[in-house]
């Protein structure tokens, strides 16, 4: 059977990484988080006192820098020369450096051939900001994950508190809409559906049905069928 690469795309919040595990769980794929990778530069960056208009030096460090994402009983880690930061880049602070650091078009293109030779072979689930439109154009089936700022701010906030992170809803409220605005008027691969990608709204979806959902459309291309429609 043809391995597929899976790309899943959307603002932070909708669902994509928690949509995208289970999704490579049920194909025995593999998982591949781009946003990690730029967390990742962006807690080395933050180590170093590095700010976002530091970007030359930003650009020396990427190509320098080795990032491993490993598979390890089902969770992915995140290693940065060979220190596991899988919990330290979750923060707002990496965050919020991640994305001016996403926008450098040196920084994108280093990260860029990394993230082709991974999925080079399919049996990839790739799921960011612009796995469908930039990274993986080709991939067989592209998704395209939202929701409304409120919902996604809420699902955000509950994460945040479960990872003991001290924060109120309003800020990460905030914080959001200030990454969707930036994400989507960046001139390097701003945030948006693929022309070829399945929309879903995942409002008042729950985790399993927006699964089903994906993996019917990768049952589809299995097959050579178009999905039915809903």
């Amino acid at each position: 059977m043809k391995q597929l690469v899976i790309a899943i795309d959307g603002p932070a919040g909708a669902g994509k990484s928690s949509v995208a595990k289970r999704v490579a769980e049920a194909l025995g794929y593999r998982y591949l988080d781009t946003g990690a990778l730029y967390r990742a530069l962006a807690w080395k960056a933050l180590q170093r006192g590095l700010r976002p208009q530091d970007t030359r030096y930003i650009i020396e460090m990427t190509r320098e820098t080795k990032v491993d994402l490993l598979q390890q009983n089902g969770e992915q880690r995140v290693l940065v020369d060979g220190q596991d930061v899988t919990e330290a880049i979750r923060t707002p602070e990496v965050g919020n450096l991640a994305s001016p650091i996403s926008a450098i078009p040196e920084v994108r293109e280093i990260l860029l051939d990394w993230q082709r030779e991974f999925g080079k072979h399919g049996g990839t689930v790739a799921e960011g900001r612009d796995t469908g439109t930039v990274v993986f154009p080709n991939a067989e089936v592209k998704i395209f994950l939202t929701a409304s700022l409120d919902e996604r701010a809420r699902r955000r906030h509950k994460e945040m508190l479960e990872r003991g992170i001290s924060i109120s809803f309003e800020q990460v409220k905030l914080d959001m809409e200030a990454r969707d605005q930036r994400d989507s008027t960046r001139h390097v691969a701003p945030l948006r559906p693929a022309p070829d990608a399945v929309v879903i709204d995942t409002d008042n979806m729950s985790l399993e049905q927006v699964v089903e959902e994906v993996l019917k459309l990768c049952r589809a291309r299995f097959t050579n069928e178009a999905p039915p429609s809903t």
